[in-house]
């Protein structure tokens, strides 16, 4: 019987692997995605508050989308093996 959805993506996210990747590729997107969307700001000297918040937003995001694809992966792996 497989292990319920909620309990493997506890377990996932317990793991130290599935948030260092999350942080190591999650950084490196985010701040692509940073230099695309605000980085002639950064670039000008055009620094407002606005522009620092988007950027944060941009960095974070990107380190979400990471860390729940590194998760449903890890999942995915927790449910297709047969337990023990």
């Amino acid at each position: 019987m497989p292990a319920s959805l909620i309990g493997c993506y506890a377990r996932a996210l317990r793991e130290p692997a599935v948030w260092k990747r999350a942080a190591r590729l999650g950084v490196a997107v985010g701040l692509v995605q940073v230099a695309l969307n605000q980085g002639d700001h950064w670039a000008q000297g055009h620094i407002t508050r606005l522009v620092v918040v988007k950027s944060a937003s941009s960095l974070l995001f990107a380190i979400l989308v990471v860390l729940l694809a590194s998760a449903s992966t890890r999942v995915d792996t927790l449910r297709s093996t047969p337990p023990l």
